[in-house]
């Protein structure tokens, strides 16, 4: 059997403060409304982390399904291609989180938040398709990841779904402003798929995993990261103007220099395996951009 050590790795905690951050995001911008549900923002906190985690099993045994996880790849080593984790394991696991996702989102549904029927049936068919998307980005006889598709997805659940979805839960309410925020974390999130699709564009061209990055090549990939790094920035100034937010919330504009410093690192790199540390900073940074927003809201 696989040890706990081996499943702590499959499981790569470094991904979850990332998944947190766009959940946080949303539970911020909705602390400010006077139906805000502290509840609904924790149950959609767990219900991502299982789902990051779900995702994280997929893409090591997908990978591995596919050929794509050998010897040359980048980055740290994955399990089920390593043998520290066999793929019926793998698999098994993926059911078992595919569960726990599913059970955590309908206890957060059906006991802490109080919906319309419609409404109800709207966010367990999200729920289904967020279980959907994490296990096929690269399992099955089509997946997404290898069609280039994969910063798409990232860019709707991490974003789209987490942001406007918290919203909604924690306050029943819609605004069509909080897209910005929404769109902020959606971006920053696929600039960490984005550098990782980086790193193994090697690998992956070689292997026909069609990602974003094989399809611009290493330089249209970096160009690209760089709308990733500066838009959201100009997302969360309009929404601060649209809101009337106070001084503090315009305080998060000066996390802007970390982030372009980090780019003008990633540019003058030479070798794209020295991207590997960049990911983990920058899942960091969204998270840190994210509360010093949050904070700057509540002042």
């Amino acid at each position: 059997m696989a040890s706990f050590k081996s499943w702590v790795k499959a499981a790569r905690l470094r991904t979850l403060p990332l998944a947190l951050a766009s959940i946080a995001m949303g539970g911020f911008v909705a602390s400010t409304q006077k139906t805000f549900n502290l509840q609904a923002v924790l149950m959609a906190g767990l219900t991502t982390l299982l789902l990051q985690i779900l995702s994280n099993f997929a893409n090591d045994y997908g990978d591995f399904s596919k050929g794509t996880d050998d010897e040359n790849r980048l980055g740290p080593n994955r399990t089920v291609q390593s043998g520290e984790v066999t793929a019926r394991e793998m698999k098994i696991a993926m059911l078992s989180f595919s569960l726990l996702s599913l059970a955590s989102g309908l206890i957060m549904l059906f006991y802490y938040v109080q919906l319309q029927v419609t409404e109800t049936l709207l966010f367990i068919a999200l729920g289904i398709a967020a279980i959907a998307a994490a296990i096929k980005y690269t399992t099955g006889k089509n997946p997404y990841g290898y069609a280039g598709l994969g910063d798409f997805f990232v860019f709707i659940f991490f974003g789209l779904v987490a942001v406007l979805g918290t919203y909604f839960l924690a306050t029943q309410t819609w605004k069509w402003s909080v897209l910005l925020p929404a769109i902020t974390m959606g971006m920053l999130s696929t600039g960490v798929l984005n550098l990782n699709n980086i790193r193994d564009y090697t690998n992956d061209k070689n292997k026909g995993k069609r990602t974003l990055a094989v399809k611009l090549g290493v330089d249209g990939a970096i160009y690209y990261h760089t709308a990733l790094m500066s838009i959201p920035f100009l997302a969360l100034f309009a929404y601060n103007l649209i809101i009337q937010a106070n001084w503090p919330a315009y305080l998060v504009l000066l996390l802007l220099p970390l982030f372009f410093i980090d780019l003008m690192k990633i540019r003058k790199l030479k070798n794209t395996a020295a991207l590997d540390p960049f990911l983990k900073k920058l899942a960091l940074k969204t998270l840190l951009l994210t509360l010093v927003y949050g904070i700057g809201l509540q002042i």
